[in-house]
């Protein structure tokens, strides 16, 4: 694969950028290379669980800045969309999720307050899951709701270990309901086009880069986007052993991809230049 043939790129955040609030290496450095190689990028996350604003603040703690909102795409903006695309507004929604899915369903015009019986549930991570919230998501279904999952990751890389994600909830209403969910984020279209759309890059001149085969990378395939692996995820060398997903290129982190794409004397340069700042 020729970086030079890139126009663009389209980054996962959890196990790219970092882990938990943990910052991954040369996370600053990434960005100031994208910014003065003029590359437009997007941030693309199946997490659902926090809002852009969620995410521009926390870039910002780990010394990332002028990132837009607009330039990320969680999965729960991705559903929000879908759904505006095949209901109307004011539908009401039953959102087993946390705040972020919440918030992009209320701003596309969705109803999440009422006490009526909801046409669709939406489902994705939610870390404070009770027994009420899985009966009423399992009842609503089983009277023929709608049901629509914001994502298929059955977990999430944090700094302890995997934990579980918004595919793990949506298997379990699965298993209650007998009824199989309509997924929306990587590795499906929906976020793909969004994307594509933002930067205004044809997919054989966009890069996709992620910790997970089978959505980030099986996701940008279908895309028709190059890809490249990050194992600070995820996603292990040893996996690579058994999977018939194959990105363009792996590396074990962001200081091997900026060294790849800026070229080494580059990424040399831009440390040594930080250490002469401390």
């Amino acid at each position: 694969m020729k970086f030079t043939k890139i126009k663009g790129v389209v980054l996962d955040m959890d196990g790219v950028l970092w882990r938990g609030d943990e910052p991954l290496p040369a996370l600053v450095t990434l960005f100031e290379w994208f910014h003065e190689a003029n590359i437009p990028f997007v941030l693309a996350t199946n997490n659902s669980s926090k809002t852009p604003t969620d995410y521009v603040n926390k870039l910002t703690r780990m010394g990332v800045t002028g990132v837009s909102e607009s330039a990320i795409i969680t999965s729960s903006i991705a559903t929000a969309a879908y759904l505006q695309a095949h209901y109307p507004a004011g539908t009401v929604i039953y959102p087993f999720g946390m705040h972020g899915l919440r918030q992009a369903l209320i701003e596309a015009g969705f109803d999440v307050e009422s006490d009526t019986p909801p046409d669709v549930v939406v489902a994705g991570v939610k870390f404070d899951v009770t027994y009420d919230d899985l009966r009423r998501a399992t009842l609503a279904i089983r009277q023929g709701a709608a049901f629509i999952g914001t994502n298929p990751d059955k977990t999430f890389p944090t700094p302890e270990g995997l934990v579980p994600g918004a595919g793990s909830f949506i298997a379990l209403l699965e298993a209650a309901t007998d009824v199989q969910a309509t997924i929306i984020g990587k590795p499906y279209p929906p976020m793909f086009e969004a994307a594509l759309k933002i930067l205004g890059t044809s997919p054989d001149e966009t890069l996709m880069v992620g910790d997970r085969l089978n959505t980030d990378i099986l996701g940008g395939q279908q895309a028709g986007m190059k890809t490249a692996l990050v194992f600070t995820g995820v996603t292990t060398p040893e996996d690579l052993l058994s999977t018939d997903i194959w990105a363009d290129v792996a590396y074990d982190g962001l200081p091997e991809l900026i060294r790849a794409w800026a070229g080494h004397e580059w990424y040399q340069g831009r440390l040594r230049a930080k250490r002469q700042t401390r």
